[in-house]
């Protein structure tokens, strides 16, 4: 099985585990990390909506626990009217862990309908080496 199939298969699976009883739409992430490993997250809303988890930040939460600090690739699918694409703040956080070409695969449930590079999504991230310490 090639990884987009698997990162597809596994974000499908785990996107059924979501908790997402206020808005009914469910996402699934699946990660790659550099290691070679595959991680899962899916959001989890609260009826205080700001306190939510979008699935990306739990497969990246899940890599770190895992012991992985570099994400391959990613891929988030939900099966909404239109594709869904990880938020801004998903892509800073994916940003941490990953490469200005890391891929990001966007999937429906009818299988990965779009690719990007992470720079094709996020072309300005806000690096480390941005900081100063004057």
């Amino acid at each position: 099985m090639d990884i987009e199939q698997k990162l597809y298969e596994q974000a499908l699976k785990v996107r059924e585990k979501a908790y997402a009883p206020y808005s009914k739409y469910k996402v699934g992430a699946a990660i790659l990390s550099d290691k070679g490993k595959y991680y899962v997250g899916c959001n989890v809303e609260n009826i205080s909506y700001p306190c939510g988890t979008c699935a990306e930040a739990g497969a990246i939460a899940a890599m770190i626990a895992g012991g992985d600090k570099e994400i391959s690739a990613l891929l988030v699918v939900s099966f909404g009217k239109n594709l869904v694409y990880p938020c801004g703040a998903c892509l800073q956080r994916i940003a941490e862990f990953a490469t200005s070409t890391t891929i990001i695969y966007v999937a429906d449930k009818e299988g990965i309908k779009k690719k990007y590079s992470l720079k094709d999504l996020l072309p300005n991230a806000f690096k480390e080496e941005e900081l100063s310490n004057d």
